[in-house]
């Protein structure tokens, strides 16, 4: 099967011939029919994280699943899934407690999977590697949606949107009447817009560097783009009675734009953290700015989301019509067009971009 392949920190991202074991027991064999290209798949690449090479890329994906092994209950052949990349052990502190998101067995950055046509020991991302023809994985990686949702629709949901709707719905818990700031505007950060207008917020403040951006901002439902300048600043308090806004999320994973979203919050106000960040970049703040702004600074892993419960769930608003993807999917392209979309990508172009294999 072929399957995008990275092999070095800033090398060239190729499509290669790569051979998976058969399922075993509790796993499944996944055939992929869209997957997403995700900014956690270019920080495996990009140095902000150090996994093992060769490693297959991917990790948002929607597939159907065309083999079981032995004692695979939860799905047959022929169900369509999403890939979920940090399922739950249900049974370690974290889970016992209902944070199933912060789970101490989920969420490695690669794991050991498979051959390249050369023999070397091949890795996959996040468990996965979903930017392939198929994927192997334990039969609790995958969640089973209704047939008729589209796969390019059903990909984002096994990331981007439910890390988003979740960042707004179950870690901020915003409120209607909220004023709401986006800082990052990917499929996260659309996502977060998109999912802040739902709740109601008023004004939402959609926030790039990028000004091609904001087409994409109004369409997700953005009341405001504003560009990420010197006046940033000015503009949010000149919409939100001079206070700054009552939500900040940041989707983008710097210690600049982290401390970009605290100004924009009013005191008393919350800072959400969406975006994924280099572990040396270090965001400082004064003990006295801290007291005196009472505001809080927390992060959305995963969305605060229990994908078993929230992925099905936002499946059926998408096919009701409440939940409109389309404003996230900026380009479509096939697996060997993949290295380009990260290109893109890293360049702050677009939003989302789905590889059909």
């Amino acid at each position: 099967m072929r399957a995008l392949v990275a092999r070095a920190v800033g090398g060239p991202l190729l499509v290669e011939e790569v051979e998976l074991p058969a399922p075993g027991p509790g796993e499944v064999r996944v055939a992929i029919r869209a997957a997403g290209v995700c900014h956690s798949d270019l920080s495996m690449v990009n140095g902000t994280l150090a996994p093992p090479y060769p490693l297959v890329l991917g990790h948002e994906a929607a597939g159907v699943v065309v083999e079981a092994g032995a004692d695979v209950g939860r799905v047959a052949p022929g169900a369509h899934v999403v890939l979920n990349w940090a399922p739950p052990c249900r049974q370690c502190w974290y889970c016992g407690h209902g944070e199933p998101w912060l789970c101490e067995r989920a969420g490695s950055p690669a794991a050991a999977r498979g051959r390249t046509s050369t023999g070397e020991p091949l890795h996959v991302t996040l468990g996965l590697g979903a930017l392939a023809d198929e994927v192997v994985v334990p039969q609790d990686a995958v969640i089973p949606v209704p047939a008729e949702l589209p796969f390019d629709a059903a990909a984002l949901l096994g990331c981007a949107v439910l890390t988003g709707v979740g960042a707004v719905r179950r870690t901020a818990r915003v409120a209607a009447g909220d004023s709401v700031a986006v800082i990052g505007l990917g499929g996260v950060g659309l996502s977060v817009v998109s999912a802040a207008r739902a709740a109601g917020a008023d004004p939402v403040l959609a926030v790039d560097v990028s000004p091609a951006k904001a087409e994409l901002a109004g369409a997700a439902g953005a009341t405001d783009f504003l560009l990420a300048d010197d006046s940033l600043g000015k503009a949010i308090r000149a919409r939100t009675g001079g206070r700054g806004v009552d939500h900040a999320l940041e989707c983008v994973g710097r210690g600049a734009t982290i401390r970009t979203a605290w100004r924009a919050t009013r005191r008393g106000g919350q800072v959400t953290v969406v975006g994924m960040g280099a572990k040396d970049d270090v965001v400082g703040l004064s003990a006295l700015d801290i007291f005196h702004s009472a505001r809080t600074l927390r992060s959305s892993v995963y969305g605060s989301s229990d994908p078993d419960r929230d992925v099905p769930e936002l499946a059926r608003a998408v096919l009701d019509g409440a939940l409109d993807l389309a404003p996230l999917i900026t380009d479509r392209t096939g697996l060997d067009g993949a290295a380009a979309a990260f290109d893109r990508m890293a360049r702050g172009e677009g939003a989302r971009t789905v590889v059909l294999p």
